[in-house]
């Protein structure tokens, strides 16, 4: 790493809030003084009387090796140390100006010790990359017409060994891009990993912005995990939280007596809520400390891009303050104005310099333009999660489907708002903790009626407009909430059910890679039609997705109901054959097998606003897709070695129920109804 000189110019940079590698001013360095091998050590701490680094070369002796005031510098401190090995540890003995001695971890430290310990390491930072073919290509992708199908992790909890202990990330890195790739995953999304001292905080509560947590081994070794993920086409999405920070004495709070970091005003510096501290954005020394460490993981780490947590208590200066607790800002609004102008600082530095990493905002609000460039007032981020989609359908999922049609407008109001920014569809952590339920567990009925909800949501959430995200475990039907102190269930594999999930899971994702339709135009219009979005007695929705090629278009229905409904007929966009090329509720996946078999000729009769319709039979709790026959043949001549033709193979024989009255979707109550029908009786 190239080290920079403390001199006027970087560190006016520093002090302005432009200093987007301030990584290489500060911190522990080895470097060459006077031809004699050291380490430089440089530190902020404007309000210190002296300031001392203290360590085991030293026996913790706070007069043995004291720095000295830059005098370009305004509060930095630097000293040169010799005869010091990678691996040291080190704290800054920081005296105050009312004579208290405090020990802080360097803020800018690359590397840290295990916790319980709180101590920073030196380190050079080596290691020689492998992903150049990565790099390259990835200049020339473009996120918001290729698919983006995320797999969210927290590596403490994914995998253990045998004894119940965490991975580190070298050991982890082979099998969790062998299951990623086998699972048709795009990208991985870490949580936070960015230095803590609390397992239970999940990463959110951090103190080193520049060092990789040391739970799982040193940085380069991290660097591996990134290295071998790009190595086989996985892009790393890490998990970034410049929101808030932890208030352990050893990190940035009163960092050298009083505040530097969080801001002098106890109104706007805690987050009471969460019990940690807001960082102070109109200071320009934090802005440089934040955008340096955002700049910092993507230029050493090669991350691909960074989810932002929290956005909106940076946005508002009343988030998690009760009423009377917090200060309006000069216009005598609730909007945090200085942490606006970092957002969209953060943005332009990282894409002057990193054009195609995504940024993608957690922001829970309605906070308009988030994903708009900023010179035309909008945030800069090129990605926003949908909180909203994500809350309402999770609601509506969790309902007893006979209240469901009460609740319709829980489906279908999202697309109100689907093109109004750039969304990743998240099914996240947040929602499969402290008493949530897991995602299967949110699904009313039965053993069998979870996983065909679920399956059936699935479906859904995949054809719907967006980019996704999907939380471990999920995509196997763990029955329990996330537990971040304890492996998955993975021994559940081994239950016919939960087994099904994980092919149905597996066969879907690769549905959605191979068909531009579901991503090529998620951010438009053009790319997503309403068929029927107000069949609310019956539970029902229809839309199809097209791509930029008129041929590749999928229609959806969705039946949200446990009941087979018979003779359904919907409108249909194009005159054609029509095949059922996906179905939920296949008994390859752990359904009752309503399929609907052979071809289906659009007829001209009028529906939904269209000339022409199909008359088919919708399986309970289930979404099923359909395509043209010409365009489901191509595909299946491009790709006749994909799981997805192998699948269409099984889903695509018909079955239909004997008696049109309405049964509840028990596994046994349905399997003795069904029978085999032909095209003419599907079509009568």
């Amino acid at each position: 790493m190239k080290l920079s000189a403390i001199d006027e110019y970087g560190t006016f940079l520093y002090h302005q809030g432009t200093n987007y590698a301030s990584y290489r001013l500060f911190g522990a360095h080895f470097t060459v003084l006077r031809r004699r091998s050291c380490v430089r050590f440089s530190v902020w701490a404007p309000h210190a009387q002296k300031v001392s680094v203290v360590g085991d070369f030293n026996q913790w002796d706070i007069e043995a090796n004291p720095m000295e005031r830059c005098g370009a510098g305004n509060g930095i401190w630097v000293t040169y140390i010799e005869g010091l090995q990678e691996g040291d540890i080190y704290k800054y003995a920081v005296t105050t100006a009312s004579g208290e001695v405090l020990m802080k971890s360097d803020p800018y430290a690359f590397w840290s010790e295990v916790r319980p310990n709180t101590a920073s390491k030196i380190t050079k930072l080596r290691y020689t990359w492998k992903d150049k073919k990565w790099q390259n290509s990835r200049e020339q992708y473009d996120s918001y017409r290729k698919p983006m199908l995320t797999y969210e992790v927290h590596l403490g909890s994914w995998c253990r060994d045998e004894e119940g202990n965490m991975l580190t990330y070298r050991e982890i890195a082979d099998k969790l891009v062998e299951y990623v790739t086998s699972m048709n995953y795009t990208h991985i999304e870490i949580m936070p990993l960015c230095e803590y001292p609390f397992d239970g905080s999940w990463g959110y509560q951090a103190t080193g912005y520049f060092s990789a947590t040391s739970r799982y081994g040193a940085p380069e070794d991290f660097m591996y995990l990134v290295d071998t993920c790009h190595k086989h086409g996985i892009g790393v999405i890490l998990d970034w939280v410049p929101g808030h920070f932890c208030r352990d004495a050893h990190g940035l709070r009163y960092f050298d007596g009083e505040p530097c970091y969080e801001s002098g005003n106890p109104m706007l510096a805690e987050n009471k809520e969460w019990d940690t501290m807001n960082f102070d954005y109109g200071r320009t020394e934090v802005q440089s400390f934040l955008i340096s460490s955002a700049m910092f993981w993507l230029s050493q780490f090669h991350i691909d891009g960074l989810r932002i947590d929290a956005v909106a208590n940076m946005l508002y200066l009343d988030y998690g303050h009760p009423d009377g607790n917090w200060q309006p800002n000069k216009y005598g609004g609730r909007e945090n104005l200085e942490a606006i102008d970092f957002l969209r600082n953060l943005n332009k530095a990282v894409f002057s310099e990193f054009p195609h990493a995504l940024m993608i905002a957690e922001e829970s609000s309605a906070w308009p333009l988030v994903t708009k460039p900023v010179d035309v007032g909008g945030l800069g981020f090129n990605y926003k999660w949908n909180m909203g989609w994500m809350n309402d359908m999770l609601r509506y999922m969790s309902m007893d489907p006979l209240f469901r049609k009460d609740n319709h407008n829980l489906v279908t109001f999202s697309l109100c708002y689907a093109f109004s920014e750039n969304f990743i569809l998240p099914l996240s952590h947040d929602e499969v903790v402290h008493g949530k339920h897991s995602l299967l567990d949110k699904m009313p009925g039965d053993y069998w009626q979870k996983f065909a909800g679920l399956r059936a949501f699935y479906g859904y959430w995949m054809s719907h407009p967006g980019k996704k995200l999907l939380f471990m475990g999920s995509d196997f039907g763990q029955f329990i909430e996330w537990k971040y102190d304890d492996s998955l269930d993975w021994h559940l594999l081994e239950y016919p059910m939960h087994k099904a999930m994980h092919d149905y899971v597996k066969e879907l994702n690769t549905y959605y890679v191979e068909h531009p339709e579901f991503w090529e135009e998620d951010c438009d219009w053009s790319g997503f039609s309403w068929i029927s979005c107000d069949d609310r007695d019956n539970s029902v929705i229809a839309f199809y997705r097209t791509g930029k090629d008129e041929t590749d278009m999928t229609v959806v229905v969705c039946n949200f109901t446990p009941v087979v409904r018979h003779s359904y007929r919907f409108g249909v966009p194009r005159k054609g054959t029509y095949v059922e090329v996906f179905n939920s509720d296949s008994e390859a996946f752990g359904g009752s097998n309503v399929l609907n078999e052979g071809e289906f000729e659009a007829q001209d009769i009028p529906m939904h606003g269209m000339e022409q319709s199909l008359e088919l039979t919708l399986p309970p709790l289930a979404t099923i897709y359909l395509q043209l026959k010409t365009s489901a043949d191509k595909k299946k001549s491009l790709k006749a070695g994909s799981s997805t033709a192998k699948t269409r193979k099984t889903t695509g024989s018909a079955k239909k129920a004997k008696s049109s009255e309405k049964k509840p979707a028990s596994k046994t109550t349905r399997k003795r109804a069904v029978k085999k029908t032909t095209k003419s009786d599907a079509a009568k």
